[in-house]
């Protein structure tokens, strides 16, 4: 039956992760699936889960091996849960955790499954690498020959061009551009400046150090490799630091980005553990907040519109479902994988021409309070291992709700290919 006889809501109970590290560094020798077995074994032991079986694991990663193509399976193998438990890979870029949650949600929602845990993965220090198309071709050749002569013959064509390795690419393959040019044409638009860029940043490493030293983190984070917290964090970082930086991503001889107000290349594991909160209370597990809507949005970023402007669609989209204004949240969790993203992202909603005339809107969504954004710091400050920051957004922001006593929290995600997740969190 794909839908039971009611809809319940779905619980989340809570989250782990591993310290998020710039890759080539901490975790240079571990692989996603390394990984992300980290982080599910963390869950399961963290809330007892040991032998149990679990209706769902859904996980995936961007950057990911052909041996990979059973991660998240294999994964729960080696997590702890019993290998009863099945498990599916799923990847929507930097959206993968948040998507795998909406989807685990969803299942839960239905009456198909009573538990499940949604994550992600991600690691640019064991990237896949292979080889070249032409020497591809020659080897899917020569394994078609019949005879030892046939089988011989393709390789006679080698030559030095062809042992040229085939590198993940993060450029956009419908304009050729990066994710950091594609950003510095938004902020161009947009008319954000470095000094709004770089004031942000600094308050997202500023936040992130204050949450780690409260204990925030304490339980949410768990030690890997020896690493203990995330190590893109810069305590001593300000504002004048950050000025000093050269733009990373020049367009047309200026720009605006630095290595300081974008994410670094990151290497990290996150999982969430979502449930109907009949099978969170018969076994004494706490239910922090509820996952109550999700929403995906796309736009046509080769002809009209930003690369990472799709939540400026998918926010609006999803509070009419809701029937909820912007203004309706306690907490706000835009993912940072710019500085310029997120102040773009607010610039459209605060537009009134922008809400007309692409929302279809008779008001602008207006502004939103800055001290309820990304109140324990982002991604900016933690790192941004893609297919993981999904999860870390939710259960930070369950944990929040939970120690504020209630409230409503929104996320926003920006993704490659012109595509944004968002949810809504609230108990």
């Amino acid at each position: 039956m794909l839908v039971g006889q009611n809809v319940r809501r779905v619980a989340i109970v809570g989250g782990a992760r591993l310290p998020f590290a710039r890759s080539m560094g901490a975790y240079a020798q571990c692989s996603n699936q390394d990984m992300l077995t980290a982080a599910l074994k963390a869950l399961v032991g963290k809330y007892g889960l040991t032998g149990q079986r679990l209706g769902d694991v859904g996980a995936g990663a961007v950057l990911k091996h052909p041996r990979d193509f059973n991660l998240v399976r294999e994964s729960v193998l080696g997590s702890g849960l019993s290998p009863g438990t099945p498990g599916f890979d799923l990847q929507r870029a930097c959206g993968t955790s948040l998507e795998t949650a909406i989807i685990i949600g969803m299942k839960i929602a239905l009456g198909q499954i009573d538990s499940g845990i949604a994550g992600g993965v991600d690691t640019a220090s064991d990237a896949p690498i292979g080889v070249g198309e032409g020497l591809r071709k020659i080897l899917l050749a020569s394994s078609r020959g019949r005879s030892l002569g046939e089988r011989l013959k393709p390789w006679l064509g080698v030559r030095p061009r062809h042992l040229k390795p085939s590198v993940p690419s993060v450029s956009e393959p419908r304009t050729g551009l990066s994710m950091g040019q594609s950003c510095e044409l938004m902020a161009k638009r947009w008319n954000v400046t470095r000094e709004a860029q770089d004031r942000l940043a600094c308050e997202s490493h500023r936040r992130a150090a204050a949450a780690y030293d409260e204990g925030f983190y304490r339980d949410l984070v768990v030690e890997f490799q020896g690493l203990r917290e995330d190590n893109n964090l810069r305590r001593d970082t300000s504002v004048e630091r950050l000025a000093k930086l050269r733009p990373a991503f020049p367009m047309e001889g200026s720009g605006t980005l630095t290595a300081g107000n974008s994410t670094p290349m990151t290497d990290g594991a996150s999982a969430v553990l979502l449930a109907s909160e009949e099978w969170a209370r018969a076994r004494g597990l706490p239910v922090l907040a509820y996952l109550s809507y999700g929403k995906v949005a796309a736009v046509d970023f080769v002809n009209e519109e930003g690369l990472l402007m799709a939540p400026a669609y998918g926010v609006p989209q999803m509070l009419q479902d809701a029937g909820l204004g912007l203004q309706d949240f306690d907490f706000y969790e835009i993912h940072e994988a710019f500085a310029a993203q997120v102040l773009c992202t607010l610039r459209a909603w605060e537009s009134a021409e922008f809400c007309r005339d692409k929302l279809g809107l008779v008001q602008p969504l207006g502004s939103i309070d800055p001290a309820k954004l990304n109140v324990k710091g982002s991604s900016l400050a933690l790192g941004h291992p893609f297919a993981a920051t999904g999860g870390r957004i939710l259960a930070t922001l369950a944990k929040l709700i939970d120690q504020r006593g209630g409230g409503r929290g929104l996320v926003s995600i920006c993704t490659a290919g012109g595509m944004g997740v968002t949810a809504i969190v609230e108990k």
